[in-house]
This record gives C-alpha cells, sequence and structure tokens, in this order.
C-alpha cells in the first residue's frame, strides 16, 4: 500500500469530519459568496487547522477567486487543495543524512511516541542497508531504554544506554564514541520529554546538542520533534515551545489514524514554517511513512 493509500485509511476520521462539514460547504452553495468564506473558515478550525491558519488559508481563496475569476464551489475545491499544499511545502521533507555518520537528535514530550518513532525510524533505515545506532538518552524513564532495545533487537539497530538516572549528555558522549568506532551511518538519540520542567529540559538539551557539535562538527544533523495528532492544538504549542529551546528542523506527526484533528499537520507547517517529514498512521514501522504534501491534502479533502 503507498502512501496516498495509506495515508486515505490513516486519515479516515479526520476526513469524515471534514466531510461533514466542509462536503456541505461545497455541495450546499451554488455561487461563491460571503457565507461561502464563512462556512469554509469555520470547517477548517473544526478540522483542527486553527484560527490562524484558516483565516490565512481562506483569505488566500478569496484572491485566488478574483484572480482566476472562479465561479463554482467545486473550482473553489480545487484552489483551496493548491493552496493547503503550498501552505504544508515549507522545506525538504527528507531527512538531512549527507554525511557519515548523521545524527538525528529526537525530542518531545512523554507519551507522544517519540521512542517508538526512533524504533520504527531504525528498522526504516536499516532496511535501507544503514548502519544505525540508537541512543538511549532518555535515562528519566526507565521503560524508554528498554523500549529502544526491543526495537534494537527488531531492527538489527546497536543501541548504547547507561543504567536508569545516568546524565543523558554522558550517554550521548558514549554513543558517539561508539558510532565512530564502528563506522555508523545514522545515530538516533533519544531524548526527555519533561516539558513542564523547562529550564532543566533546555540545559539538557543544550548540553547534548554541545556535546554532538564538539565530537562531530560536520555531521549532517536532524532535531526531530515528535507530536501527538491527537492533541490538536496542543501539539502546536508544544511545538512553539520546542523550536524556541531546542532549533527543530523537522516534524513527525504520531497517531494520525486515531484522530477527526488530522488538520494539525497544515497548521503546524504553516505557524513554525518547519517541514512536516513523517506521518505515522499505525502500530507497524512501515505505518512511519516520508510525507507527501500533495497526497495528504488529496486524502484530507
Amino acid at each position: 500500500m503507498g502512501f496516498f493509500d495509506k495515508i486515505k485509511a490513516g486519515l479516515t476520521k479526520t476526513r469524515d469530519a471534514l466531510n461533514s462539514t466542509l462536503g456541505s460547504v461545497f455541495t450546499g452553495f451554488s455561487e461563491i459568496d460571503d457565507d461561502f468564506y464563512d462556512e469554509l473558515e469555520e470547517s477548517l478550525i473544526l478540522a483542527d487547522l486553527g484560527v490562524e491558519t484558516s483565516t490565512k488559508a481562506v483569505e488566500r481563496l478569496r484572491k485566488a477567486v478574483r484572480e482566476q475569476h472562479l465561479k463554482t464551489p467545486e473550482e473553489a475545491k480545487t484552489a483551496l487543495k493548491e493552496i493547503l499544499t503550498d501552505m504544508l511545502n515549507v522545506g525538504d521533507t527528507a531527512l538531512n543524512l549527507a554525511t557519515t555518520p548523521s545524527v538525528i537528535l529526537v525530542i518531545g514530550v512523554n507519551g507522544v511516541g517519540k521512542t517508538t518513532t526512533i524504533g520504527k525510524l531504525a528498522k526504516q533505515l536499516t532496511d535501507q542497508g544503514k548502519k544505525v545506532l540508537m541512543v538511549a538518552g532518555d535515562t528519566f524513564r526507565a521503560a524508554a531504554a528498554d523500549q529502544l532495545e526491543i526495537w534494537a533487537g527488531r531492527s538489527g539497530a546497536a543501541i548504547v544506554r547507561q543504567h536508569e538516572g545516568a546524565d543523558p549528555a554522558s550517554v550521548v558522549y558514549d554513543g558517539i564514541q561508539a558510532a565512530k568506532a564502528r563506522n555508523v551511518d545514522v545515530i538516533l538519540i533519544d531524548t526527555a520529554g519533561r516539558l513542564h520542567n523547562k529550564t532543566n529540559l533546555m540545559n539538557e538539551l543544550n548540553k547534548i546538542s554541545r556535546i554532538v557539535e564538539r565530537e562531530l562538527p560536520q555531521a549532517a544533523k536532524e532535531v526531530l520533534l515528535v507530536l501527538d495528532g491527537t492533541t490538536g492544538q496542543n501539539g502546536l504549542v508544544q511545538a512553539r515551545q520546542f523550536k524556541e529551546i531546542a532549533g527543530v528542523t523537522a516534524i513527525a506527526l504520531t497517531k494520525l489514524d486515531g484522530t477527526a484533528k488530522g488538520g494539525i499537520v497544515i497548521a503546524v507547517a504553516d505557524a513554525l514554517q518547519i517541514p512536516v517529514k513523517f506521518v505515522g498512521v499505525g502500530e507497524q514501522a512501515d505505518d512511519l511513512m516520508g510525507f507527501v504534501a500533495r497526497d495528504f491534502v488529496e486524502a484530507l479533502i
């Protein structure tokens, strides 16, 4: 099953919610007037695009309707798809793995599916023939390293871990030395996600980043923020905070199959101008998929 089919299946709840509102906008109006725009904006907000992104999308649609002399809601629908696709295209959706080793620092609050995302990524990368090392930098949650250990077994990736409560930066240092010695292609680093204790988290992430920078100054680096799609606008709040703390370069949105709020993908990409590089729509390793904006919008609307 390709990205389009999988994402279409995964977005069923969002699409059903959208169709009950958006569908009636495009079929219930015979012309494009102010009522049409008001209904459309409300539908987009309900799909969790957020007020700001929904308003921007509708303003851009008004302009397109004027400039392209569009007459029917069906024509407006086609134009809206183009606008939403454009709003999602805010950067390269492929991971930057240009060096050996490359580093992916994975961040996000506890419970979003961070460790599982790392495991799925490890499996995909090893299947591509890459040598992968996972670093269990979340030393505050005993289960995190154990979970990674299980994924290491499934994926064939190596793992570096220490005892619970160890200094995360020291685990990362050990991991980098092991990666250099073993000629690893990709280092995947798990981190703690206690956002309520922002100062400590910021210090920790800074320390980890400094070690990566010092030990691997030339390496290609990604800071991948994992967000839980079911949290809707709350995910956007988290994303803003992490962008401020950690210089996020990419986003993975998980659990989209369990939510009617899949529009959050567009809100996050548009508000932060950071590309969504992965979406998760299930439990299997291949249910974490590389993101394709046009297919996503087609599956959504």
